[in-house]
C-alpha cells in the first residue's frame, strides 16, 4: 500500500498511518512532505513517468513530520523529507535524521551556498527576501540595505509579518552572521520603531497593506508578489502592479535568499530511489516546474526564472551558506523578542 495523503493532524494520528506504508525494496519512494503546494503532484507524476518508481506522499506540517521521524527511528518508512526554509531543514539535521549524500549531479546542479556542506540536504528552489514598495509613494532611490530600514526616516512606513515567521528568523540569522549579534539587535530595535502597524498576516497581507496605503515598504519573499502579478483575478493583478521590487545590499553581500529543500533520510528503506528523486528534483525538467508553477527561483543555474520573476531584474545573492543562517535562528528569535518584534 502507498502512503495516505493528509493535512495537519495530531501526532497520534500521524503515527497510525505507518502500517499503511509499502514494503521496503519495492520500486517506490516514500516522501514526508511539508511543502503544502497541491501542484507538487505534477513533480511526483513526472518522476514516476521517467523512472517507473512509484511516489508515495505523506503530508503534514514540518514539526509533525519531524516528530514522527524521531518517534519512528530505524523503523521509519520514509525515504526523503521535503520542506520549506533552511531553518526547518536545520532542525531535522540537528536531530540526526538525514543521511549524507553527495553525487556529481547534486553537486553540479545545486550551488554550494544552497546545500548542506556535508550533503545532508539540498535546496530545490529559491526565494529572495526583498523590499516591496509603493511605486507612487516611495522613490526606490531611498532604499539601499536591510540595515538602512532602521533609519528614522522610515518611521511608520514598514510592514512585515511576525518574528515567528521562519522567513524572518532566517533573515535575522543572516544579519547576525553579517553584522554580529549586538548590531543585529540594534537593527531590530530600530526596525520595530519604524513599523506602520503591529505585525499581522502573511507576506501577501503585507503586500496588500502597502497597496492600500497602510505602509510604504513590505519585507516579502519574491514569489508572493509574482503570484499576484500572474493571478487570473484582475483585482490581484491590480494590487501587484502598484508595487515595485528592490533587492537590498547589492553594494555589499547581496540579497538574502532562502530555499525549499529536501534530504535523504538516515533510515531510508529505498535510499537509491530517494537519491534518484533528489537528483530529478534539481534537473532542468523539475526546475522548470519550480520556476513556472510555484514562481520560485530555480537553484539550477542552467534554468531561467519565470518571466514575471525575471522582470524584477537580476540581482546579487548573499552566498552565506543556508546552514549558517539557519543555525542562528534560535539567537535570532531571542533578539527579536528583546527588540519588541512580536
Amino acid at each position: 500500500m502507498s502512503f495516505v495523503r493528509f493535512g495537519a493532524l495530531a501526532a497520534t494520528a500521524l503515527l497510525s498511518t505507518v502500517a499503511m506504508v509499502g514494503s521496503a525494496g519495492a520500486q517506490e519512494v516514500n516522501i514526508y512532505n511539508a511543502r503544502h503546494y497541491g501542484t507538487d503532484q505534477q513533480l511526483w507524476d513526472a518522476f514516476t513517468r521517467e523512472t517507473g518508481i512509484a511516489v508515495n506522499v505523506a503530508e503534514a506540517n514540518h514539526d509533525e513530520l519531524i516528530q514522527r521521524l524521531v518517534a519512528e527511528g530505524e523503523n521509519s518508512p520514509a525515504d526523503i523529507f521535503v520542506t520549506v526554509d533552511a531553518g526547518r531543514l536545520a532542525l531535522a539535521a540537528e536531530k540526526d535524521l538525514f543521511a549524507s549524500v553527495k553525487t556529481p549531479i547534486l553537486e553540479a546542479d545545486v550551488p554550494a551556498h544552497l546545500r548542506h556542506p556535508d550533503g545532508l540536504w539540498y535546496g530545490l528552489a529559491m526565494r529572495a527576501r526583498v523590499l516591496v514598495y509603493d511605486k507612487e509613494r516611495l522613490n526606490p532611490a531611498e532604499l539601499s540595505t536591510y540595515e538602512a530600514l532602521a533609519d528614522p526616516k522610515f518611521a511608520g512606513k514598514i510592514v512585515v509579518r511576525s518574528s515567528t515567521s521562519v522567513y524572518n528568523l532566517s533573515l535575522m540569522g543572516s544579519i547576525i552572521a553579517a553584522d554580529g549579534a549586538e548590531k543585529a539587535e540594534a537593527w531590530a530595535t530600530g526596525l520595530v520603531a519604524n513599523f506602520a502597524r503591529p505585525p499581522e498576516g502573511g507576506d501577501t497581507d503585507q503586500l496588500k497593506a502597502v497597496a492600500a496605503g497602510v505602509g510604504d515598504i513590505a519585507i516579502s519573499n519574491t514569489y508572493y508578489l509574482a503570484r499576484l502579478l500572474a493571478s487570473e483575478k484582475p483585482e490581484e493583478r491590480e494590487i501587484g502592479e502598484k508595487l515595485g521590487v528592490f533587492f537590498p545590499n547589492q553594494g555589499d553581500r547581496g540579497t538574502h535568499v532562502n530555499i525549499s529543500g529536501a534530504g535523504v533520510l538516515k533510515y531510508a528503506p529505498n535510499k537509491d530511489n530517494a537519491i534518484k528523486l533528489l537528483e530529478f528534483l534539481v534537473s532542468p525538467e523539475a526546475q522548470r516546474y519550480f520556476a513556472d508553477i510555484s514562481f520560485e527561483y530555480p537553484v539550477n543555474p542552467e534554468v531561467k526564472p519565470h518571466p514575471v520573476l525575471a522582470a524584477f531584474g537580476d540581482f546579487k545573492q548573499d552566498t552565506l551558506n543556508a546552514a549558517t543562517f539557519a543555525a542562528n535562528s534560535l539567537e535570532a528569535s531571542k533578539i527579536m523578542d528583546r527588540a519588541g518584534w512580536k
